[in-house]
């Protein structure tokens, strides 16, 4: 592996350990691969990491919606798809200028943000937990869903960040637990598969970068397995607790170098 990015067997192992946690945040905890990305960009350049992992992701992404498939709310998805797509052209915009290091700075503010975010979803968690899923489409709900797509949409294309902005909007629409897990599953498959083309033409996806995936994509697996396992049991505010706490330091640390 170490012709592929010039990378080490210690650091490919800590790319596989990424992987895995890929796998157990699509089928426990949602949003918990900003640590995945952190440790991407630390490793790889990060322009090419965002290209490397995109297919990662949807590896993830194909276990949740066969583990989740009944559970999505479509009129919710139908409502974020046209915001979402704005949002990733303007992050196709904005890498297609964007120099290695205005990338790598950007995936920092965007994890510290996200953190922050985090941090903010969780405080309204409580107060969401009675509210009912939004299935009417007012104009409240038009804007909100608006707002949001955009923001999930750019973060999502420029650092494949859109998981928190995606959760907060999800738990701050009433969805329980399965609504919630299936509703992002298909979100992401769709979104993340929309992407390709526009990462392949940045040059993010090339021969190179796949055979770095074929070897990563494997470890998807355990770690689907294990969130499955999991999602009924964990401790979800410590979970929480340790993945902004990881966000935070792998934002400061691209930042910082």
């Amino acid at each position: 592996m170490h012709d592929i990015f010039g990378i080490t067997p210690w650091e490919f192992s800590a790319l596989a350990a990424a992987a895995m946690v890929v796998g157990f945040s699509k089928t426990a905890v949602s949003g918990a691969n900003t640590v995945s990305l952190a440790v991407f960009a630390a490793i790889l350049p990060a322009r090419a990491s965002t290209g490397v992992l995109l297919p990662i992701l949807i590896c993830g992404d194909i276990l949740a919606v066969l583990t989740y498939r009944r559970h999505a709310h479509w009129p919710t998805l139908w409502r974020l798809f046209p915001a979402v797509g704005a949002g990733v052209v303007l992050g196709t915009v904005f890498l297609g200028f964007a120099g290695d290091g205005a990338v790598r700075m950007s995936i920092g503010v965007i994890l510290l943000v996200m953190a922050g975010v985090t941090l903010w979803r969780r405080k309204q968690a409580a107060a969401d937990a009675d509210a009912d899923t939004e299935s009417t489409p007012t104009r409240a709900a038009r804007v909100k869903a608006g707002s949001y797509g955009v923001l999930g949409g750019f973060t999502t294309m420029v650092a494949n960040a859109g998981g928190p902005v995606m959760s907060m909007y999800l738990l701050s629409a009433g969805f329980k637990k399965l609504g919630f897990l299936g509703t992002s599953a298909w979100f992401f498959l769709i979104v993340n598969s929309a992407k390709v083309p526009f990462s392949v033409g940045l040059g993010l996806i090339d021969g190179r970068s796949l055979l770095l995936d074929a070897a990563l994509a494997v470890f998807v697996i355990p770690g689907a397995i294990v969130g499955k396992a999991c999602v009924n049991r964990i401790n979800q505010r410590l979970f929480e607790q340790l993945v902004i706490a990881a966000t935070v330091l792998g934002g400061l640390q691209l930042l910082l170098n």
